[in-house]
């Protein structure tokens, strides 16, 4: 065979393996035609810098970070979403805790908006059964919703393409620093570094990486709560059915990548000691440990126990919450559920890092004691939490000044206009 030869036999060779393929049933029309938008391909060298200008960036695509970027969206603000990883979700999706709580409490819908709406449309795609609200369950994981986290994943996506938000997979930021109107962010990925000028950040990822890299003050405990590696053996995993097994990853530290490394392998070397141990099929495996506490902010209000268990109303609440203090310790957990009737807040002053300008987080890194922290932290508050911010950092956006000003009846306006409970109103 000469060697020009070589190219078009492997062509006839692929072409008659499909086809065989094909002939013994097994369909091909089922591959979908996929295209590259133009603009991503080839649309700079490995050495130039991508400018984006927006009005709102949001950093980290988790519970929180993708409920405030699809908001912003909604409410008119340019925005943009870097997520290190190379999905929407988090907690929700890479990490597997794919039955968020709590939305409701004592036979009432508490929080609602845009997180329930994905997670609504979530379970009805996936032909599964929400919990009745009405019903006040004996335990409080009884209304957790079960929703199949793959479809969770592509469905936020699309919210986020129909809100105009542009996402951006495997980038972080490097660097940042005030500018005239705004931040200049400089993120990199592999093969693509990113220059962003926006006059709003939304830090979401979970330990207030972006504050902290701005030199305001962050805290965290000298003894962190385990993190957990998910998994199942034995039989098959239904998503969207029912929750998996999980193994506790002492020590994990969401802080760094080196960290993260750690707390990923002693997850999985736990999980194969056990496949081993139990002679079982490993049917499932997350792909990352699930991360339930790291750096907080020092903002302008501190969420304390006594404020969370009392279900104080805040002058400036955005947002509900509801959970057991529900702090998890080398001998495990033991939930203290809230007195009945009782529904804590989530005060605006608590997601603005103190002393900052255009500059708010949301999700677990919210300025809150231990204990408190460990009720706020869970999925449907962090939702909460994430379309306030989105709210609130658009109209900031969008008026030239800073997320602590925004008149708070104008953030209710808008919280409302989109679906959202607003606190001592439900």
């Amino acid at each position: 065979m000469k060697p020009h030869d070589a190219q078009p036999d492997r062509r006839n060779f692929l072409q008659h393996s499909l086809l065989g393929t094909a002939g013994a049933g097994m369909a091909l029309a089922s591959t979908s035609h996929v295209t590259v938008a133009a603009e991503t391909q080839g649309e700079a060298s490995p050495d130039a810098t991508i400018t984006n200008r927006v009005d709102v960036l949001v950093v980290g695509g988790g519970t929180a970070g993708t409920i405030a970027a699809i908001q912003a969206g909604r409410a008119g603000a340019k925005t943009m979403l870097v997520e290190r990883g190379s999905q929407l979700g988090g907690t929700m999706t890479t990490g597997g805790v794919a039955f968020p709580g709590l939305f409701d409490a004592w036979g009432k819908q508490v929080i609602a908006g845009i997180g329930w709406e994905l997670v609504r449309e979530s379970v009805e795609l996936d032909g599964g059964e929400l919990p009745n609200f009405a019903k006040v369950p004996q335990r409080h994981w009884q209304n957790q919703v079960y929703t199949n986290q793959f479809l969770y994943a592509i469905l936020a996506e699309e919210k986020c393409h129909e809100a105009g938000v542009e996402l951006a997979y495997y980038e972080f930021p490097q660097a940042a620093k005030r500018v005239a109107d705004g931040w200049q962010v400089d993120c990199v990925g592999f093969g693509t570094q990113r220059r962003i000028l926006c006059k709003q950040i939304i830090d979401c990822t979970g330990g207030a990486e972006v504050v902290g890299m701005l030199g305001f003050d962050r805290l965290r405990e000298e003894v962190r709560q385990p993190g957990s590696m998910l998994f199942k053996i034995g039989e098959e995993h239904q998503p969207g059915r029912e929750q998996v097994h999980r193994l506790y990853v002492h020590g994990a530290d969401s802080s760094n990548s080196r960290t993260v490394t750690q707390a990923n392998l002693t997850g999985r070397r736990s999980v194969l000691a056990k496949v081993r141990a139990e002679k079982k099929r490993l049917m499932h495996l997350q792909p990352e440990t699930g991360f339930r506490e790291s750096y907080r902010i020092v903002g302008e209000t501190m969420v304390t126990v006594n404020d969370y268990t009392s279900g104080r109303l805040f002058d400036d609440a955005i947002s509900n919450a509801f959970y057991p203090v529900d702090l998890h310790t080398k001998t495990g957990v033991r939930p203290k559920p809230l007195k009945p009737g009782t529904v804590p807040t989530i005060p605006l002053g608590a997601l603005i890092p103190k002393g900052s300008r255009d500059l708010i987080v949301a999700g677990r890194c919210l300025c809150s004691d231990q204990l408190a922290n460990s009720g706020l932290r869970v999925q449907a508050s962090c939702m909460g939490m994430g379309q306030a911010a989105g709210v609130a950092a658009s109209l900031a956006a969008q008026t030239g000044t800073t997320p602590m000003e925004v008149p708070l009846a104008e953030i209710h306006k808008v919280l409302r206009e989109h679906g959202a409970i607003i606190p001592g109103k439900a």
